[in-house]
């Protein structure tokens, strides 16, 4: 099998998120993919069997997730680019596989299409997979780079990302998305972009003819060898966390209320901050599209100004234990979530923000671009209320101040939600 060719052309061309993960792999110059069906990533499945072939690589439809993740194991040995794509129960499947990779540190590229759960659940959309893809989720102490996009246009450029990350650390990397954002069709532009420079896959078994024998394996049996191992690997970690995060800061300039979400629950609450701008609402959002690394600083810096923070998500709560810990106690963080496939809409999460306004008395703002303070609200404004706070635009210090007198109400707000 020879060295896959990256397409050179840009196209704009519309597409379902799966297909365009699927092509965009492709480009990247994916060598083999190896997967076995489960909805709702089928699109995946059905349009590598196609493309592969014409491309002259190699596809295989495995006897199941286990074997599928195995032959992962064993394209990536050889250096080559190597996928494989499932759903939730099919992800479950593949933790001892993800577990070998990781110990072996080789890369591979996975793309989870998330549905309802636990059990077999069902094939609607949820994030209910977050613990198991940013905790590892198979056996020992090891990490899986996971990036959440949360447009067919993202999740395109995600791909070649991906297997950049994934050769560049020697690492598996992962595609976290729902079943929405897998099915749903969107424009995008396919365009080729140039390869950063990698390190070279000397470790690679690729024949010892000329060379000192490779080795690839994960099993360290020396007195003191594995520990050795993995400390190697948390260093490397150490420095993806340095490194490697992305995530998206929308309207928190000077925001008050700060909403945390990512995948198709931020593209729901981006509309809903929009709406709530609308009402002179100050509020924001922090998108992680790393979810591992997350983007812990970034919200630990805006812990230090902001209000109150809402953690949106398809599951129970999993981000939000993230995000907990990164704010560190210096502000209020709340929840609301969906479960089994729900899916909140705009208007309800505008009427939790708005039932968030209220009960914690957060300021509106007469002029979003105003740095000053007014201790005289206009009584001809119509969004101010009959014994509402000053209205205020606050930066650095001067925020920090006015929000005191309010931290109690805060914290007792969010005792009462949580509890």
């Amino acid at each position: 099998m020879g060295r896959a060719e990256v397409k050179t052309v840009a196209e704009r061309i519309l597409m379902c998120g799966n297909e365009a993960m699927a092509e965009a792999a492709i480009r990247a110059g994916c060598d083999a993919y190896f997967g076995y069906p489960i909805t709702p990533q089928n699109e995946i499945s059905a349009y590598m069997a196609q493309r592969m072939a014409e491309e002259g690589r190699v596809f295989i439809q495995s006897e199941s997730e286990l074997a599928a993740i195995n032959m992962v194991f064993g394209a990536s040995a050889t250096g080559k680019r190597s996928m494989t794509s499932s759903s939730s129960p099919g992800i479950s499947l593949m933790q001892e596989g993800f577990s070998y990779l990781a110990g072996a540190e080789l890369p591979a590229v996975v793309i989870n299409v998330m549905r309802g759960g636990p059990g077999l659940g069902n094939i609607s959309p949820a994030q209910g997979d977050y613990f198991q893809a940013t905790r590892g989720g198979g056996h020992g102490d090891y990490k899986t780079i996971v990036l959440g996009p949360s447009s067919v246009q993202e999740m395109a450029d995600c791909m070649p990302l991906a297997f950049d990350l994934a050769d560049q650390y020697r690492m598996t990397a992962m595609i976290l998305v729902d079943g929405l954002l897998g099915q749903m069709m969107e424009p995008l532009t396919l365009e080729p972009k140039p390869r950063p420079k990698l390190p070279p896959k000397d470790w690679a078994l690729t024949g010892r003819k000329g060379r000192e024998q490779n080795i690839v394996r994960s099993l360290w049996l020396g007195e003191g060898v594995l520990e050795k191992h993995n400390e190697k690997l948390q260093a490397k970690y150490r420095e993806i966390q340095e490194k490697e995060v992305r995530c998206e800061l929308y309207r928190i300039e000077d925001a008050e209320i700060v909403i945390v979400a990512y995948g198709i629950v931020a593209r729901i609450a981006r509309a809903a901050v929009d709406r709530a701008r609308e009402d002179g609402i100050p509020i924001g959002l922090i998108r992680p599209i790393t979810l591992w690394p997350f983007p812990s600083h970034q919200i630990r810096q805006a812990a230090e100004e902001f209000r109150v923070f809402l953690t949106m998500e398809m599951s129970s709560g999993q981000m939000l234990e993230d995000v907990k810990l990164a704010v560190a106690g210096k502000a209020p963080v709340l929840f609301h979530g969906r479960m089994g496939g729900g899916l909140p809409t705009v208007d309800e999460v505008l009427g939790k923000i708005r039932e968030l306004t209220l009960r914690t008395g957060t300021p509106k703002i007469r002029n979003p671009k105003s740095e000053t303070i007014s201790n005289d609200p206009n009584p001809n404004d119509q969004n101010a209320e009959a014994g509402s706070e000053p209205v205020m635009s606050l930066r650095g210090a001067q925020r920090r101040s006015n929000l005191d007198p309010m931290r109690g109400r805060l914290l007792r707000f969010a005792r009462n939600d949580m509890s």
